[in-house]
């Protein structure tokens, strides 16, 4: 499952078109829920077959004023969704597309979209949600619970050069680990991503140059050090809670042997 986050200082459109195109050429049926364009819009530029591609149009009427579109924000749950992607035939799962998820979370409370999100994970109707969502819309509590469902999160700006972007890319596997990149990219007219250069952050850490060590015991009045002699006296010293040789050796044996036996009592249950 992905969720793809973009703020108002870049447009998340041609990068979305980039993810539907891809699935269309890969031979996968796309189901989008358009709110942001309409369908002429998102499907201009497409080069891919879009036999492939069914367009839920809730962008003349997303709330169901005047009941002539074929998906509002109210019909977001798991019933609706799951009903309106069995209309189609298609031997595989499907992705769905969510363009944008902002507009259902303006009207509708964020543990339920979270809940639905999660469901369709669950119910393997759905291969992946793409979910395109404007971070600067809403809190950042918002946003990190959506974004928390999601195994990759993509954050872009806009890079220094007019036809580049940068994108921040957190993935997060199903043990938990958690990978960061950046990158440099651009889309071509095709709507094809090329990256321009890439950066892991996993595991950097920034060294700092060493601080100078004094020594703590050089202007004592006493000393505190031992001679070899000294030394010597002390490692002849036999102390009242060591074991002799003879001891030693039989708590050896013992210890290693009670060990491999609870090492294979351990494996038998």
């Amino acid at each position: 499952r992905r969720k793809h986050v973009y703020s108002c200082s870049y447009s998340g459109q041609h990068l979305l078109k980039s993810f539907i195109s891809a699935a269309l050429n890969k031979e996968e049926a796309v189901h989008v829920l358009g709110f942001d364009v309409s369908e002429e819009e998102l499907k201009d530029g497409l080069t891919a077959s879009t036999q492939r591609l069914h367009f839920h149009s809730a962008y003349t009427d997303p709330l169901g004023w005047t009941n002539r579109t074929a998906f509002t924000v109210h019909q977001f749950c798991v019933e609706e969704l799951t009903h309106l992607l069995k209309q189609t035939s298609h031997p595989k799962p499907v992705t769905l597309v969510i363009d944008s998820l902002s507009w259902i979370l303006r009207h509708v409370s964020p543990p339920a979209v979270c809940k639905t999100l999660q469901q369709l994970k669950k119910g393997g109707a759905v291969r992946a949600v793409i979910g395109l969502l404007h971070a600067d819309m809403h809190q950042r509590g918002t946003v990190g619970s959506v974004c928390h469902l999601a195994t990759s999160v993509i954050t872009v700006a806009p890079g220094t050069k007019g036809d580049e972007a940068v994108a921040k890319i957190t993935k997060r596997s199903k043990s938990g680990k958690v990978m960061q990149d950046e990158e440099i990219f651009s889309i071509k007219g095709d709507f094809s991503v090329t990256v321009v250069s890439k950066t892991s952050h996993a595991g950097h850490r920034q060294t700092e140059p060493e601080e100078h060590q004094t020594d703590p015991t050089a202007n004592l009045t006493f000393n505190i050090r031992l001679s070899d002699t000294e030394r010597e006296a002390k490692e002849k010293l036999a102390l009242p809670f060591v074991f002799s040789k003879e001891k030693s050796d039989f708590f050896s044996v013992t210890t290693s042997n009670i060990c491999c036996f609870s090492f294979f009592l351990f494996n038998f249950f």
